[in-house]
């Protein structure tokens, strides 16, 4: 499923309106820039319904260089099952991760996710899938450009224990999925991470 084509057009121009305020030098230049700053948040406004105010302290916010931002997820299978914890914000289940730290690498930050949200401890053993986020039918869309990376993780500690931004943990065969947190994972991108542990030596999905 395409994302809506005002979201797709206003992040562009916000992204163009950060690199031209990163690095231009005019003073008339800073002004058109800011200018299709303003737009890109009535545009995010006009399509989302979303305070475009707030769109446009959040595009502020933004300094330097547009580039995606990223998010980590591991999938952990015990017993053909995979791991999967139950977010609090929206009552929904989804592989355990969340944005990438900074100073750490994309696996040691998928590890630290596993445990903080599931209670487990584990080891990354594979890059299964890099995607981009508004490519792949998420819902609901996010404002920002975004890369998911999953890896196929093995557990080899721990115990299950909820946390502040989970509710529950509990493991699903392939056939009998959660309710999915659409803005988080897909039924198809679980399905995929079934597919790896049953081929280890299947390359990285990438779109």
């Amino acid at each position: 499923m395409d994302e809506p084509f005002w979201l797709t057009i206003s992040r562009e121009l916000q992204a163009i309106s950060q690199a031209g305020l990163t690095f231009s030098k005019d003073s008339f230049d800073q002004q058109r820039y800011r200018r299709i700053r303003e737009l890109a948040a009535m545009m995010m406004n006009q399509g989302s319904g979303t305070n475009s105010e707030k769109i446009l302290d959040l595009f502020t916010r933004e300094v330097g260089y547009p580039t995606p931002k990223v998010d980590v997820r591991g999938a952990a299978f015990v017993d053909g099952k995979v791991l999967m914890v139950k977010e609090a914000a929206d009552g929904r289940w989804t592989l355990p991760g969340g944005w990438a730290d900074v100073n750490q690498s994309a696996a040691e930050c998928v590890v630290r996710e596993i445990a903080e949200e599931s209670g487990f401890e584990s080891r990354v053993l594979k890059l299964a899938a890099v995607w981009d986020y508004s490519k792949q039918g998420h819902r609901p869309r996010h404002p920002a450009s975004i890369y998911k990376m999953f890896f196929i993780c093995e557990l080899t500690g721990g115990a299950p224990r909820p946390s502040v931004e989970t509710t529950e943990v509990g493991f699903f065969a392939r056939d009998c999925l959660p309710e999915l947190s659409g803005g988080r994972i897909t039924h198809d991108q679980v399905q995929k991470m079934f597919e790896h542990t049953l081929q280890p030596f299947l390359p990285a999905y990438f779109d």
